[in-house]
């Protein structure tokens, strides 16, 4: 007979929450979720003027998610693996109490990183509370230093100094590292590239060079506009010396370079000539409470309607794990091919309702 005494008992660990994978066998790790679909800018690559005009109808408040919900939401999404959410917009500091939310997020176990994209104009006055309340970092959208060029790409606006002035507040609130996006368009911008450089070199912020990309379908984007990574890199080490850098993480979008004389570092988002799909491991939640899978979606699930219906966590985690289990976006793989079809399929859900 067997002495109980010398029987020792382990707990039982609980199981892990199942981590769902897509049908590329891409897990889910990153949430961007849009707090507001209004933005004080109207930048022709995003929101151009003449669609988002004064009468444009935006979503009224009620039809946005409550913070609460969006908290509620979140906790979801960390159940299933996710480990960094991003706030986004539109413009996410035009969301009044925004601090608060950053508070909340931060609360929830699991959560690894929060970040902010804003375009800079209020972030001055934002910063110092976002960090107190537990903002890790920001990255800024500024897609020229020159004034007048700053003026037309933001469709009117000639808000650079209150750009630069929140950047510099965001440093002074160790909201760190600060990243800058910078959209190039060939024959916009792309000439004033280097003295955007220059201005940030040796800093600290992280300058990142964006393809432009077709997103939505407001922008008339054409293949000529894109200059390619592969281009910039050539320019800019004409003038300083580079050299790569290892990614940071697995999936990290921007491939990294290094000024050879210490000077910091910048980064290169290449959608278009070299895709990254294989490795996207982000969903996006728009201000309304729709789960997208892809940046260049054509459509989502209402995760909103059923949670105002009163569905329970269990059934709402069951919606989102579906969802991503049915993934199979690629679209920048595959750009070409899906461009050849009708103009109706290709309807694509813009920019400013998901965030970049």
């Amino acid at each position: 007979m067997t002495d109980s005494r010398h029987i020792v008992s382990f707990p039982i660990p609980s199981a892990a929450p199942p981590r769902p994978r897509d049908q590329l066998g891409r897990p889910l790790h990153d949430l961007r979720i849009s707090v507001m679909d209004r933005c004080n800018f109207r930048c022709t690559y995003c929101m151009p003027r003449e669609t988002y005009h004064e009468h444009y109808r935006f979503l009224k408040s009620k039809e946005r998610l409550s913070f609460e919900e969006i908290v509620r939401l979140s906790r979801l999404f960390v159940y299933f693996g996710v480990e960094k959410l991003r706030l986004t917009g539109g413009e996410p500091l035009l969301r009044p109490d925004i601090a608060e939310l950053v508070g909340e997020l931060t609360s929830i176990d699991g959560v690894k990183d929060v970040a902010l994209t804003t375009n800079g104009v209020l972030l001055a006055q934002h910063a110092a509370r976002l960090k107190a309340n537990g903002l890790n970092r920001v990255t800024v959208s500024l897609d020229t230093l020159d004034p007048e060029i700053f003026k037309q790409m933001s469709g009117g606006f000639a808000e650079r100094d209150r750009v630069l002035e929140g950047i510099h507040a965001a440093q002074a609130a160790d909201l760190a590292p600060i990243k800058i996006n910078v959209v190039v368009q060939r024959g916009v911008n792309d000439h004033t590239l280097l003295d955007t450089l220059e201005y940030f070199r040796g800093s600290g912020i992280i300058v990142r060079f964006i393809e432009y990309m077709d997103v939505g379908n407001s922008n008339q984007w054409t293949a000529d506009q894109v200059v390619p990574s592969r281009e910039l890199l050539a320019r800019i080490g004409a003038r300083w010396p580079l050299h790569p850098v290892q990614e940071n993480y697995h999936g990290e979008v921007a491939e990294r370079y290094a000024f050879d004389d210490g000077a910091g570092e910048i980064g290169f988002i290449s959608s278009i000539s070299n895709p990254f799909c294989g490795a996207c491991t982000r969903a996006r939640l728009s201000s309304e409470g729709v789960l997208y899978t892809c940046l260049f979606a054509q459509a989502g699930l209402d995760l909103r309607a059923p949670m105002r219906g009163g569905a329970s966590d269990k059934e709402l985690r069951e919606l989102i794990a579906s969802c991503w289990h049915a993934r199979s976006d690629r679209y920048s793989e595959l750009r070409q091919s899906l461009q050849k079809r009708a103009p109706q399929q290709q309807h694509k859900i813009e920019m400013y309702y998901i965030g970049g």
